[in-house]
């Protein structure tokens, strides 16, 4: 009997499959992409995509993440639905040819058990560019409405406009746009 139970044991050792990261799920409420450019040095233009879905997988011990996330420019809101046309036209995002804005990542740098920075490859108007957002803020806390663990974010970063062919008034306008990244997502 002790043969069988060590030779079970020895088994289902060496036919485990080794630990997976944690998966968490975007929570659509509280997920969005916010984003802000200089107006002609007078005001400061903002705008936001929200609802935002995806998966994410995060394993805090081992200190490693990756995302895969689609951001639908049906998506984008500036209050103003004028200005949200022009900003999907051809000038600017291009929305009908280019959908969608894409963010990979798998190399995330962890401080403890808390997300310090994403690097990945962000892809706009078919040109992809490698991108760092800096976590501003994170945690993780176990929702007493949910009843799971919710980790989530602010991560911000700095991208130059002009690097993705969005050259719409070169020169009166500033390259530099500012983007948050907002994001709380649900442990599966």
């Amino acid at each position: 009997m002790k043969l069988f139970s060590t030779l079970s044991l020895s088994i289902l050792v060496a036919t485990a499959k080794p630990a997976i990261a944690a998966e968490y799920e975007f929570d659509p409420a509280h997920t969005n992409v916010f984003f802000t450019i200089d107006h002609f040095g007078t005001s400061t233009n903002h705008g936001a995509f929200h609802g935002i879905e995806g998966v994410v997988e995060v394993d805090r011990a081992a200190k490693t993440g990756n995302v895969s996330v689609a951001v639908p420019l049906s998506k984008l809101s500036t209050g103003n639905s004028g200005f949200d046309g022009h900003l999907k036209s051809a000038d600017l995002f291009n929305a009908e040819k280019f959908p969608e804005i894409t963010f990979k990542s798998n190399e995330w740098e962890f401080d403890g058990d808390k997300v310090k920075s994403i690097k990945g490859d962000l892809t706009l108007l078919g040109k992809t560019q490698p991108v760092v957002f800096e976590a501003t803020k994170f945690n993780c806390y176990d929702s007493p409405k949910l009843k799971k663990e919710v980790c989530g974010g602010d991560f911000k970063t700095t991208l130059d406009r002009h690097q993705f062919g969005m050259d719409f008034l070169k020169g009166a306008i500033t390259p530099t746009v500012e983007v948050t990244l907002q994001v709380e997502a649900v442990k599966l």
